[in-house]
Formats: C-alpha cells, sequence, structure tokens
C-alpha cells in the first residue's frame, strides 16, 4: 500500500525526533552538523527557490482572470480585515491564558540569572535589529511595499509583499489592455505556473529526507551534545512553553473551526486533512514563507481553493498574518515581566495587543523573526529588552509550533474568502492539476 505524504512526512519527523535524541546522548553533534542538517538546508532552499516565481505567476495569471477591479478590491478588503481580526482574538487568547497561569512565578531566580548570562551575546544583537526597526516611521511599512527595482525585490523571499504589489500591479494592467495585447503574457504566465506546479511535486518528494534532517538538527542545536541541558531548561520553562502551547492548540482548534463553521460548509476534518502536509513542513522549517508553495497547492488541490482566491490571498498571509507569532509575543512579554517581578496594568496590556498585531504585520516570514519584534514590544510596556534571554534557550521550538498556527490561518481565511466568493469548490473539479491536464487533453 502506498503511502500518503503526510504520513511519509510525519515518518521522517519521529525518525529525526529519535536520531536527534540517539545523537545527543552520544554526542553525534559535529557529524549532525555536517552530514546531516545540510539536506534540511537543501529541502528549504528548494521550497525557498520556487516561492517567488510561484506567487509571481500565480498572481499575475489570478489577478489578470478578473474582468472588475472591484471585485479585487472586495477580496482584498475582506482578506486584510479578516487577518487582522484573527490577530487580535489570538493576542487576547494568549494575554488571558498568561494572567490567568502566571507562568513567570515558576522560574527559580537562579535559573533565571544563569539564563541571562548564557544567553547575554544573543540578546545584544537581537536588541541591535530591534533599535533598528524602531527607527522606521509610521508608514515605512506601506514604503517598503514599493520596491524601486523589480529585480531586487525578486532576489529575496523577505521582499514577499514586494512581489505581491508588483504582481497585483502587473494584473491590472493586463486587465487595462486590448485582449490581442494581453492573451500573449497571460499563455506565458500560465505556463511557467503550470511549471512550478510540477516543480512543487518534485520537491515534495524530498520532504521526508528534508524534515528528518530538520527536526535532527533543531535536537542538535537546543541539545548542543548534552540532552541533560534540554530537560533542565524545559523543566524552569516547562510550564511557560505549555501556557504558550496551550494559546496556539486553543487559537488553532477553536477560532479557525469557528470560522470555517460560520461562512462555510467544509467540514472540519476535511480542512484539516486537507492541510496537514502543510502543517508538517511548517513544524519542521519554522518559516511560513518557505512553507508557502506546499500551502498553495494543498488549498487548491485538498481544499477547492480557487487559484484566483490562493494567489492572492495565501502569499499576503505569508507577509501580514502572524496569529501564533503575536500570541507567542504576548505571552513572552508578559511572563518577562512576571519573571522580573514587575507588574503590567490594563493599559500595558492593551499596548501590547496594539504593539502585537502591528508587528505581526511587519514580522518577516522567517525563522526566529518574531523575536526581534518581542524586543520592540517589551520596550513599549517598559520591560527591560535583556528578558528575553529568560526564552531564547526554547525559542526554537515554540517557533516550529506557531510557525503551524500562522500556515493554518492562511488556509483557514483563504477558505473563508473564497466561500464567501463563490470560488470554494470540490478539489475533484478546481485543482491546478485538474486544469493541467484538461488543458493538456484539449
Amino acid at each position: 500500500m502506498k503511502l500518503a505524504l503526510h504520513w511519509k512526512i510525519i515518518i521522517g519527523l519521529v525518525l529525526g525526533v529519535i536520531y536527534g535524541i540517539i545523537g545527543a546522548l552520544n554526542g553525534w553533534g559535529t557529524f549532525t552538523s555536517n552530514w546531516i542538517a545540510p539536506f534540511g538546508t537543501i529541502f528549504i532552499n528548494l521550497l525557498k527557490l520556487i516561492a517567488v516565481p510561484l506567487v509571481l505567476a500565480s498572481l499575475i495569471t489570478g489577478v489578470a482572470s478578473l474582468s472588475d477591479l472591484r471585485k479585487l478590491s472586495r477580496i482584498g478588503g475582506k482578506t486584510i480585515a479578516i487577518y487582522i481580526t484573527t490577530t487580535v482574538v489570538s493576542v487576547t487568547i494568549g494575554l488571558v491564558l498568561v494572567n490567568v497561569l502566571k507562568p513567570g512565578h515558576k522560574v527559580p531566580a537562579d535559573m533565571r540569572e544563569e539564563l541571562q548570562r548564557t544567553y547575554q551575546t544573543d540578546v545584544q544583537s537581537r536588541t541591535e535589529m530591534a533599535e533598528q526597526a524602531k527607527q522606521r516611521g509610521p508608514l515605512q511599512p506601506i514604503v517598503d511595499m514599493v520596491p524601486s527595482n523589480f529585480f531586487g525585490a525578486a532576489s529575496s523571499n523577505r521582499n514577499m509583499l514586494q512581489i505581491v504589489f508588483v504582481s497585483i500591479l502587473i494584473g491590472v494592467g493586463l486587465i487595462q489592455v486590448s485582449k490581442e495585447h494581453a492573451e500573449p503574457v497571460l499563455k506565458l504566465f500560465e505556463g511557467f505556473n503550470h511549471v512550478i506546479i510540477r516543480l512543487v511535486d518534485i520537491i515534495m518528494l524530498m520532504a521526508p529526507i528534508g524534515v528528518f534532517a530538520l527536526i535532527a538538527d533543531t535536537i542538535n542545536s537546543v541539545a548542543k551534545d548534552n540532552l541533560a541541558q534540554v530537560v533542565e531548561l524545559l523543566s524552569a520553562l516547562g510550564y511557560y512553553c505549555l501556557t504558550v502551547i496551550v494559546g496556539l492548540f486553543f487559537h488553532t482548534t477553536m477560532t479557525y473551526p469557528m470560522l470555517l463553521k460560520l461562512f462555510t460548509n467544509m467540514k472540519i476534518k476535511t480542512f484539516f486533512q486537507g492541510i496537514a502536509p502543510a502543517q508538517l513542513v511548517a513544524f519542521s522549517t519554522s518559516s511560513s514563507g518557505a512553507t508557502l508553495p506546499v500551502t498553495m497547492e494543498r488549498c487548491e488541490e485538498n481544499l477547492g481553493v480557487s487559484e484566483e482566491v490562493s494567489s492572492f490571498v495565501l502569499p499576503l498571509g505569508a507577509t501580514i498574518n502572524m496569529d501564533g507569532t503575536a500570541l507567542y509575543q504576548a505571552v513572552a512579554a508578559v511572563f518577562i515581566a512576571q519573571a522580573l517581578n514587575l507588574g503590567l496594568d490594563i493599559g500595558a496590556q492593551l499596548t501590547i495587543i496594539l504593539t502585537a498585531v502591528l508587528a505581526s504585520i511587519g514580522t518577516a516570514a522567517v525563522p526566529s523573526a518574531g523575536i526581534i519584534m518581542l524586543v520592540i514590544i517589551l520596550e513599549a510596556v517598559n520591560v527591560p529588552s535583556a528578558g528575553i534571554a529568560l526564552i531564547l534557550g526554547v525559542d526554537r521550538i515554540l517557533d516550529m509550533l506557531r510557525t503551524v498556527t500562522n500556515i493554518t490561518g492562511d488556509a483557514t481565511v483563504a477558505t473563508v474568502v473564497a466561500s464567501t466568493e463563490g470560488q470554494l469548490r470540490p478539489p475533484t473539479m478546481d485543482s491546478r492539476k485538474d486544469r493541467i491536464r484538461i488543458h493538456a487533453e484539449q
């Protein structure tokens, strides 16, 4: 019996955990870094390689297929409104949990001092990055969205919002010109789109190996050839980790299903089964941007979201929708304040909500970018930024989990928007592969 892709990825993940533990116990850190970790890096690089071409080709063809620009503005406004709403909800959930459970009061004083000494260098580098981010003006995100050089924008996945802007602009331009001039350009991008889709399938053949390598390397980097360090760290910060995990789990299994129930006819089980491979890739890569090609493919093929909607909603979500990151930042900020015996009144916590929502929009879709934005949130509520030393040791583990929440949110909003636009169809009728097959038969 042929195993489904998500089962192969789960097997790779489990084997990676087993190898990582054995490697930490036997001091295989150097071997893991030199001979195992590179396969994970190759897998992430392959996903990043096709992310920009995929967004460019699919978004241009999707926007150009619209004959009414009012429809585009309606979809865009709806998407951004839902993204912001779910982010506010996620931050609120985090604040409620951290105030009820009070994980900061559980950290022993000696462990607190040891963590601050251990991660002092990391704290300084993250603080410098945050200081640069703080100097940005209020309209800087809008300025950053418009590139001065297309090739410069396409040279980095961090510039995904610029690629989205350029793609929409080209799509709008194609709507405005005559069919005679638009058709050759559209055919070029449609053909390019079909090639990229096939590349996604090829790259995903490597997913189980890539996931194995990434998980093994994560355990290796956290344990540093000493598994006792991980156990000690988790025992000290276990309550904090549990608070974040409970918040992420609640938001993922309650907020998103509620949206699906309210606005779609899709069964919750169907949704989570359809998006499972993307969630597993998100967990292992800790990057919404790297997972984007898989998320787009699964939404279209497994959930029946139209290409027109997925091409717009998902790239935008990978850039501005960071529910998991925002929830984590809220919990982390209050946790650090509690650990340092600093009280945060209701005004400070409302500031956290506002700052976390705004910071999530500007957070890059790459591993650990949220920790930089956390420094800004801490300073906004007068909590010493050096306090991030308390959580840096477990940040990578929580980063994997919050990325799963981020991409689940993207997929949920894409499904909701497609349903409200009448563009959520049975997957077998609207998947990219079926359209390619029909096109080939014609």
